[in-house]
C-alpha cells in the first residue's frame, strides 16, 4: 500500500527522507502519456548548512544559485537538472524551505507506461534497464531539463506538458542497503559519506563506480 506524498513527509534531512523513498513510486504524465517508476535506489545531498556535515557532492554546497534554486524551495518539488549536458536528472527537494536538499533519484523499475518507456530508451536492451541509473530514469519518464525544473510532487500541478506524483510506501521496504554516492568525487564520494540507499538485491539498482579521488577508507 502507498500514501500520496505530503510536505509534511519531505520536511526531514535528506539524509533522513532518502530510505523512506525506496518501494514509493513516481507516477508522470509527459506528452499525454503516463510513466510510473518503483523507486530502487536514491542517494541524499545537502545544501550549504544543512545538517552537521559540509556536503562537497550537492549542487548547493555554495549557496544559492540560478541552477540550484528549486533546491532552496518548499520540499516536495523536482530539482531537475542537466548532466554532462545530455541527461536531464531527477530529484526530490527535502527539508524546510529555505533550507537546501535533494534526494536523486538514480534507479527504478517501471512498472506501467513500459511502452512509452521503451519508445524513450530505445537502446535498453532489457526492462531492467530502462530505469537503470539518473538519466535513463528522467529519460524513461520523459522529464526534461530545464522546463520540468519545480514540478509539484504534491499539487501534481502540470507544466510544459508534464506533470508528476510521488506516493510513499505506508510502511518501510525491508533489505535496505546503504554505502557511497556513485561516481562523486573526492571525500563526498568515500565511505564518510553513506548516502546512497538501495533496495537489497534489486536487479534494476545501478553499477557502483568510484568517483575520481574518492575511495574505501
Amino acid at each position: 500500500m502507498s500514501v500520496p506524498a505530503t510536505r509534511a513527509a519531505l520536511q526531514g534531512l535528506p539524509v533522513e527522507v532518502a530510505p523512506r523513498l525506496l518501494g514509493g513510486v513516481l507516477r508522470v504524465v509527459a506528452d499525454g502519456v503516463e510513466v510510473a517508476v518503483r523507486l530502487t535506489e536514491v542517494e541524499a545531498y545537502h545544501g550549504l548548512g544543512t545538517g552537521e556535515v559540509a556536503d562537497a557532492g550537492s549542487h548547493a554546497r555554495m549557496g544559492p544559485t540560478p541552477r540550484n534554486a528549486t533546491m532552496w524551495g518548499e520540499p516536495g518539488h523536482l530539482y531537475v537538472y542537466l548532466s554532462h549536458g545530455i541527461h536531464s536528472c531527477v530529484n526530490v527537494v527535502c527539508g524546510p524551505e529555505g533550507v537546501a536538499g535533494g534526494v536523486l533519484l538514480r534507479a527504478g523499475e517501471v512498472i506501467e507506461g513500459q511502452d512509452a518507456a521503451w519508445s524513450r530508451r530505445p537502446a535498453a536492451r532489457t526492462a531492467r534497464e530502462l530505469a537503470r541509473g539518473p538519466g535513463r530514469l528522467g529519460q524513461a519518464v520523459g522529464l526534461r531539463h530545464p522546463v520540468h525544473d519545480g514540478l509539484d510532487l504534491v499539487t501534481g500541478a502540470a507544466r510544459a506538458g508534464a506533470s508528476a506524483r510521488l506516493w510513499l510506501p505506508a510502511e518501510p521496504v525491508g533489505g535496505i542497503s546503504t554505502g557511497p554516492r556513485v561516481g562523486v568525487a573526492g571525500v563526498a564520494g568515500g565511505d564518510g559519506f553513506p548516502w546512497r540507499f538501495w533496495i537489497t538485491g534489486d536487479p534494476t539498482v545501478s553499477a557502483f563506480r568510484w568517483g575520481r579521488g574518492a575511495g574505501p577508507a
